[in-house]
């Protein structure tokens, strides 16, 4: 019932990432079918195939996955605040939660896709469960009204350099991903080229997450996604062929060198599609 299984050269059913043995039956499915490289895309299986990449590369299979610590980093947003700080871009100051100003934005420290976020704009909205749950923590708010919402597709080569990156402003945003977007060369890339050039443990194609007031005097870092995001296709639409590169890098030996001739405001509107299966028997 998958609808990418549908158009997949092949598929397989595998055990959750989770599972211990997850790692080592995709290394036997890789080994099966002859496959050099392995892409992940799933938060969920990240650290088991980072913790993995050496067994692959044994193998002469590359994984296209950051080291381990990165990973970590990324998925607990203090520690994410944190690197961005040692890179001297700004974060969302966090707020004391036994003694809150307003409005405070709410968010679990290791979230995904939006899940479990709260706007308190008075101490009235304040929950027992908003206190007692460690998870959460509280950050001043960034309104919307005041700054534009940025995602960057960032591509770091083997020696965890930058290559290229893709900024793309959030227009509107659906379950967390991007919906409609439009590129921006004007907006972002002095920064990343500044502060972001080298990041130890790094490669392949990661995505961040900004916020930029409207004034252009202030830039917010939120987060980081160590993994291809959802919005990917509109940067590859534009020109930043991340898999080719993968292929020529790991594959072919090519020397990567930094590249900025992707297309400037190309505008991507996302519509639902559907994949119809003939001669189905339930």
């Amino acid at each position: 019932m998958s609808a990418a299984c549908q158009v997949a050269d092949r598929h397989f059913r595998a055990p959750p990432a989770k599972d211990p043995i997850y790692a080592d039956f995709l290394l036997s499915i890789c080994k099966q079918h002859e496959v050099s490289i392995v892409v992940p895309t799933v938060d969920t299986e990240l650290m088991a195939l980072a913790l993995a990449r050496k067994m692959f590369s044994a193998e002469g299979i590359h994984i296209i996955v950051s080291d381990a610590d990165f990973i970590r980093d990324c998925r607990d947003k203090r520690r994410t605040a944190s690197l961005f700080r040692e890179k001297g871009i700004e974060t969302p100051q966090l707020i004391d939660k036994l003694a809150p100003s307003f409005p405070a934005f709410v968010k679990p420290y290791d979230g995904s896709l939006s899940a479990d976020t709260y706007l308190l704009r008075r101490a009235e909205d304040v929950q027992s469960h908003h206190l007692a749950n460690e998870r959460l923590l509280f950050m001043e708010y960034v309104d919307p009204e005041e700054h534009d919402e940025y995602t960057v597709d960032m591509y770091y080569d083997m020696s965890h350099r930058l290559v290229c990156a893709v900024p793309r402003r959030r227009i509107t945003v659906r379950g967390g991903e991007i919906n409609k977007g439009v590129t921006r060369k004007d907006v972002l890339l002095p920064l990343i080229r500044q502060k972001l050039s080298q990041i130890d443990g790094v490669r392949g194609c990661i995505n961040a997450q900004f916020f930029v007031s409207r004034d252009g005097k202030r830039t917010v870092a939120l987060e980081i996604n160590p993994r291809f995001g959802g919005g990917y296709p509109l940067s590859y639409r534009a020109g930043a062929n991340y898999p080719r590169w993968i292929i020529a890098e790991y594959l072919q030996q090519t020397p990567m060198i930094y590249w900025d001739e992707w297309e400037d405001d190309l505008l991507m509107l996302r519509y639902d599609d559907e994949i119809l299966v003939q001669n189905y028997v339930n």
